[in-house]
């Protein structure tokens, strides 16, 4: 994954902040809008994309689209820049694939504590019992 062809493939859109203003609310446009076609992507491979499509599938438009919004800050640019991170981010942690588990035979000692602990209780069992007379 280069996350320069990435960028490369992203649309922008510059939409008006909701919340609280004041005089210059309603005339600057500072909320970033950022759609990544994952179907089309020509930078990701299709094994990339099949991973993405099943980690991110919470997140994703029915046309396969991954939209991301931001408006923290009052600059359009920083906003641009901070939804870009966040995007890379989760394509990064997304494309990570978990180690396979290998199963561990259990060590000599522990099974050796497990009899010894399973003759134990057994024992306690026994002499719980009432004895019997003949």
């Amino acid at each position: 994954m280069n996350s320069i062809e990435i960028i490369k493939e992203l649309n922008f859109k510059a939409i008006r902040s909701s919340g609280a203003g004041g005089q210059h609310v309603n005339k600057t446009s500072s909320k970033v809008e950022l759609t990544f076609d994952l179907e089309n992507s020509v930078s990701l491979s299709d094994s990339e994309k099949e991973l993405l499509k099943m980690k991110l599938s919470s997140k994703l438009t029915n046309e396969n689209l991954l939209i991301l919004f931001c408006d923290e800050t009052r600059s359009q640019h920083r906003n641009k820049d901070l939804v870009i991170k966040r995007f890379l981010d989760l394509l990064k942690n997304s494309l990570i694939r978990p180690k396979k588990r290998r199963p561990t035979k259990p060590s000599r000692s522990s099974i050796l504590k497990n009899t010894e602990k399973n003759k134990r209780n057994s024992l306690k069992k026994i002499l719980r019992k009432k004895p019997k007379f003949e």
